[in-house]
């Protein structure tokens, strides 16, 4: 009986440290942002200095889905850094894969919903930068940059209920601004 007990015990302790390990190979997100125009000037030649990241991953059920637009976006990727366009949940499997621990990634994503459902799904974000997201009628304009819409205010508002930081800033220059402090009172 204690010979079983030990097993037992000896099982648990196993399987905690496998699980522990798990968790220090995934890859590692170096920076999050919000720009539904995706890779262009400043992500191609800032933001990707800005976050040292060697990878892009573009996560969008709807980008990963448009053939035209994913090709155009894979084109425009900076040299040296690999570009993905992948579906929401093709993301969160990749990331969970320790087979890319080596990716240093810059996450792009056209909405906060899509991010939500990248930490929904087990992805660890600590900060969202929103870039620019342009004006749609039925949306609230919050900056010279990003209009939102009622979903994408309920995505940041859960984000900031589970502790994530949310910024807003254009250019890597410009100082934070608080994306609650904006949003407060919609």
């Amino acid at each position: 009986m204690v010979i079983l007990l030990f097993l037992v015990r000896s099982i648990d302790i196993i399987i905690k440290c496998v699980n522990d390990l798990k968790e220090e190979f995934r890859m590692n997100i170096n920076f999050v942002r919000v720009d539904d125009r995706l890779i262009h000037g400043q992500v191609a030649t800032v933001w990707v200095k800005e976050s040292k990241c060697n990878k892009i991953i573009i996560c969008s059920d709807d980008v990963a889905k448009d053939t035209l637009r994913k090709t155009l976006i894979l084109q425009v990727a900076p040299p040296g850094i690999k570009a993905y366009v992948l579906p929401i949940e093709k993301a969160l499997e990749v990331y969970k894969n320790p087979k890319y621990d080596s990716f240093k990634a810059l996450i792009l994503c056209t909405n906060p919903v899509d991010v939500l459902k990248l930490i929904e799904g087990g992805m660890d974000i600590k900060s969202v930068n929103l870039g620019g997201m342009c004006y749609k009628e039925g949306r609230t304009q919050i900056s010279s940059a990003v209009s939102l819409g009622p979903e994408d205010i309920q995505a940041l508002k859960k984000m900031h209920e589970l502790g994530v930081e949310l910024e807003l800033r254009k250019i890597a220059s410009d100082s934070k601004v608080d994306v609650m402090s904006k949003i407060k009172d919609l």
